[in-house]
């Protein structure tokens, strides 16, 4: 399902957390193109429960390679995830998401290694959902890190859906499933019951 957005240069805060709850997200069509609304059907989660650590994943998070920061670099997150060839993160995303960041309900999780920035992964949260934006990496499993540890601040603050949008064989390889779009919704609006802090 697509809906597009005449254009403009943010999305209003109350909108896009409206647009969530409703089980929609927008993306642009290009860097500089307008923006639309989807829903997909069917839809990807990651169930808390099935997030597959490999053993080389494990071996990472034991070594501590990389230290692991909530919220310090929010919109350098998002510019690292449009740094690609083709991106649906134009201006107007990365304006509409800091301005939800701002109000507490956009987050980073971040993975840097002496001093740098090497990964990681942004989303918005509501109560019990966190819903899953991007990601990225410039060294090996940092992005993964990310995640890893994502899942384990959802379980610690008992979230209760990791909303993933589209399932990818990277994501498939790490537990994420299809879903119909009429069962997300009613895990969704389950998990909007909840009261749940992020940070």
């Amino acid at each position: 399902m697509f809906r597009r957005l005449n254009h403009r240069s943010f999305i209003e805060p109350d909108f896009l957390l409206a647009a969530y709850a409703a089980g929609y997200f927008p993306m642009a069509e290009s860097r500089d193109g307008p923006i639309g609304w989807l829903s997909p059907d069917p839809r990807a989660i990651l169930p808390l429960e099935a997030l597959r650590i490999s053993r080389s994943l494990r071996q990472t998070l034991k070594k501590r390679i990389f230290e692991v920061r909530i919220n310090t670099a929010f919109e350098q997150v998002m510019r690292c995830c449009a740094e690609r060839e083709e991106t649906w993160i134009s201006e107007e995303i990365v304006a509409s998401y800091i301005g939800l960041h701002h109000f507490g309900h956009a987050h980073s999780v971040e993975t840097w290694q002496e001093g740098a920035l090497v990964g990681g992964l942004y989303g918005v949260a509501i109560g019990g959902a966190f819903f899953g934006e991007s990601m990225f990496s410039k060294v090996r499993e940092a992005s993964k890190v990310a995640l890893a540890l994502l899942v384990e601040r959802m379980r610690e603050r008992r979230f209760e859906l990791l909303d993933t949008q589209y399932l990818t064989p990277h994501l498939a390889s790490l537990g994420a499933v299809e879903i119909s779009r009429e069962e997300y919704l009613r895990l969704l609006t389950r998990a909007l019951q909840l009261r749940c802090r992020f940070d």
